[in-house]
């Protein structure tokens, strides 16, 4: 979910008039049509819901911080448990959107909606919040498509898994280790009005601080510095897993808007050359400005082709370290973007591997001879993960898989994998959704 300021002070927006009669309209019905009327967009699934709700944000010049953080928060508490949102609506009347938009904001607002409720809406909340959410169906009960509920029952503790996909995930800022020392950054956000928002240490990764709440930061001195940045817990750890090291060329193969390229980079010290391949040039170009503020000096961004680049053909066989945190269906990331489970479905996912498949094979030729290639995903499903580990392992003998347990102990000490992959789960780890493999190039004999 995309992070909204928090107000120094309550601010409300002007009073909304009805242009019936030109009366002001009481604050719950206000809001109530406000969430409704972004969900009736929202719904139409024609663009993520972040973007969605951004556009709609932009056009309310009155709205206060305070209350676009309560449309946000209800409209995607909607998209979290929209199907079983949905069963309940069923046996209301009037606008369905509406009805939504109310048990939206029944589970997420500490104000009375009472007062702006009908007679009929009055009786339906007071049927529907008597009824017990463990009775129902599995994917009903934690609102997840058919096809995803089917893969999630198949995993280990799977009601646990569920419901904390349905949970807000915590916002994680992570260190910039070229500038900043995380005892040091702690330090100054303990204090002054950073401190309201507890900042803690991270649990696994050594350079991340999660915070209460979901601050604006980018106004942050530690941010317009470069010493920080935002990134969850779990995709910090990649890095842990390149492992790279000062002087090497380090290819990471799906940049992307740049949050692990420059970690890695700031563990190079800067030295070497590290290359962020994208074949996005915008999602490239919104990324250059953090690696301005991040001081590094090494990274190289390439707006690369799908097919027969030659820049890429020019590496084959070149890089220590290869990082391939491949496109995929982003399943492991539901507590941000839970619009994901309804705008996404399984033939999407055979289109994914494919995807994948691809993006592997041509990031397998630019590892050199004793070189690591790191496949990752924020993914929870095996077709994507596991699957796919053990079809490059059959198509490229030449690679080896390595356990990630005795990698992550230089790092994360306390962070130990039941296998040997990197298996990150929201309910187990308190981070987002993770997979990754480390894959070694065996050193050719001559």
């Amino acid at each position: 979910m995309s992070t909204h300021r928090s107000p120094r002070k309550k601010t409300m927006p002007a009073r909304q008039k009805n242009p019936q009669n030109s009366t002001p309209i009481p604050l719950m019905a206000r809001r109530i049509n406000q969430v409704a009327e972004v969900l009736g967009q929202v719904l139409q699934w024609e663009h993520p819901a972040d973007s969605v709700l951004s556009y709609w944000m932009r056009k309310q010049k009155n709205m206060g911080g305070r209350d676009r953080a309560e449309v946000t928060n209800a409209v995607f508490d909607v998209l979290r448990h929209l199907r079983r949102y949905r069963y309940l609506a069923e046996s209301g009347v009037g606008s369905g959107t509406r009805r939504l938009a109310i048990l939206g904001l029944l589970n997420t607002w500490d104000k009375d909606l009472r007062e702006a409720l009908d007679e009929g809406e009055l009786a339906w909340v007071s049927h529907v919040v008597t009824l017990d959410a463990m009775e129902m169906p599995f994917a009903q009960r934690y609102s997840l498509p058919d096809w995803l509920a089917e893969q999630i029952s198949a995993m280990p503790d799977s009601e646990a898994l569920a419901a904390a996909l349905n949970t807000e995930a915590p916002l994680d800022l992570r260190v910039n280790p070229l500038k900043a020392e995380r005892e040091a950054v702690l330090a100054q956000l303990s204090s002054g009005e950073t401190a309201r928002f507890k900042p803690t240490a991270t649990s696994h990764s050594p350079w991340g601080i999660r915070l209460r709440g979901r601050p604006y930061v980018v106004n942050w001195p530690q941010f317009e510095k470069g010493e920080i940045e935002v990134q969850d817990e779990g995709s910090q750890l990649l890095a842990a897993l390149v492992a790279p090291k000062r002087g090497e060329m380090i290819i990471d193969f799906c940049a992307g808007a740049g949050g692990k390229t420059l970690l890695i980079g700031a563990l190079m010290r800067s030295t070497g050359r590290l290359y962020a391949f994208d074949t996005s040039a915008t999602r490239l170009a919104r990324a250059k400005p953090r690696f301005a503020r991040s001081g590094l000096s090494n990274i190289v961004p390439v707006v690369v082709t799908e097919t027969n680049d030659t820049r890429i053909k020019r590496l084959h066989g070149k890089a220590q370290r290869v990082l391939v945190d491949a496109p995929c269906s982003g399943t492991g990331t539901l507590r941000r973007n839970p619009d994901i489970k309804w705008r996404f479905h399984m033939p999407d996912i055979d289109h994914y591997v494919q995807i994948q498949r691809e993006i592997l094979e041509r990031a397998a030729k630019c590892v050199a001879p004793g070189g690591r290639l790191v496949y990752a995903t924020c993914s929870l499903l095996s077709q994507e993960n596991q699957d796919q580990v053990t079809w490059f392992l059959q198509q490229h003998p030449h690679f080896e898989l390595m356990d990630v347990n005795p990698i992550l102990a230089s790092r994360s000490p306390d962070l130990t994998m039941a296998g040997p992959y990197l298996e990150l789960r929201p309910d187990y780890h308190h981070t987002d959704g993770f997979f990754a493999a480390v894959l070694q190039r065996k050193t050719e004999v001559v």
